[in-house]
């Protein structure tokens, strides 16, 4: 039983690789999401009437 808890374990430089996609796909989600709304509100006229 030991040996498969230890076949399911990944090491600290597989775990780091992880969290660094992971955090990419955040990250560019989070600018995606975002970014649209702030454009949109910045391009409205200044002076509509």
């Amino acid at each position: 039983m030991n040996n498969k808890s230890n076949n399911d374990q990944i090491t600290r430089k597989e775990a780091l690789q992880k969290m660094g996609k992971y955090a990419a796909l955040t990250a560019m989600g989070t600018f995606l999401i975002l970014n649209p709304k702030k454009a949109h509100a910045e391009s409205s006229p200044e002076d509509p009437g």
